[in-house]
């Protein structure tokens, strides 16, 4: 059973930082990429940052370019996003997801969180 399991969120001031984690289970962690995603309320879910299977590579939102980092530790199966200098635009529910691909069928499925608050105060 894939399970992916947010933390680290919650309340933070404008200019401050967060860590958000992401604990993987139920499959081959180190050989999915990752993304982060969020959701402001009364918007669409939009993607934060992406990471593939061995970290070598990353990208990342206009918005949150030089203040957001997304990096993966395969050892602990978890995926992780240092949120820095934040501000009140960046409140939003985040999630974690991956898509995982039956080899024989090439079928994708996604996979998500139950996702973690973010709040920004100013």
């Amino acid at each position: 059973q894939v399970l992916l399991v947010e933390s680290g969120g919650g309340l933070v001031q404008a200019g401050g930082s967060l860590r958000l984690s992401c604990a993987a289970s139920g499959f081959t962690f180190s050989r999915y990429a990752m993304s982060w995603y969020r959701q402001a309320p009364g918007k669409e879910r939009e993607l934060v940052a992406h990471i593939t299977s061995n970290g070598g590579s990353t990208n990342y939102a206009d918005s949150v370019k030089g203040r957001f980092t997304i990096s993966r530790d395969n050892a602990k199966n978890t995926v992780y996003l240092q949120m820095n200098s934040l501000k009140p635009e960046d409140t939003a529910v985040y999630y974690c997801k991956t898509v995982l691909v039956v080899p024989t069928t090439r079928t994708t499925y996604d996979f998500w969180g139950q996702g973690t608050q973010v709040t920004v105060s100013s």
